[in-house]
């Protein structure tokens, strides 16, 4: 079998397999893999959980949008995106470069404003003279990376 016709052959069976996957309700995909990072859409089953751990007061296909699940452990954890509420792992490192560029135009600014750091970096920061300095944690993360306080068990 020539290989072009082999990868065609097998297309099929990937994509069967992939539609399986997505089927899987999270509980049991969850207690299936026990621990995956990777921020998936929540299925319309989660909605409720949703709108009731994050207060959300939005149509289905908004709350769908807007939030994602992941598995710790064999556990459904969801959280909900915003302007502040990053769903990705957290920034830990203790330079930055925006903030380096912040502080030589800036120098000695007690804080750096997050529209300069991100929103995902768990320190504040201020300049010292020209210097970025990241100060104590002010979100603590969870043992996979992610702000601890962003994401609830969805059960």
């Amino acid at each position: 079998m020539r290989p072009h016709r082999l990868i065609l052959a097998l297309v099929p069976a990937a994509l069967l397999a992939f539609a399986a996957h997505a089927a899987e309700p999270p509980a049991r995909y969850c207690r299936r893999v026990g621990t995956d990072d990777a921020p998936r859409p929540i299925p319309a089953s989660l909605v409720p959980a949703a709108k009731r751990l994050f207060g959300l007061n939005a149509p289905e296909g908004v709350v769908r949008r807007m939030t994602v699940f992941r598995c710790m452990e064999g556990a459904v954890l969801i959280c909900t995106t915003g302007a502040n509420l990053p769903c990705g792992k957290a920034n830990t490192r203790r330079t930055l470069a925006s903030a380096g560029r912040y502080c030589r135009e800036t120098p000695d600014a007690s804080f750096i404003p997050m529209v300069v750091t991100g929103h995902d970096t768990i320190y504040t920061w201020r300049c010292r003279g020209t210097e970025a300095v990241a100060g104590e944690p002010a979100e603590p993360v969870d043992p996979r990376g992610f702000v601890a306080r962003l994401w609830m068990p969805a059960e």
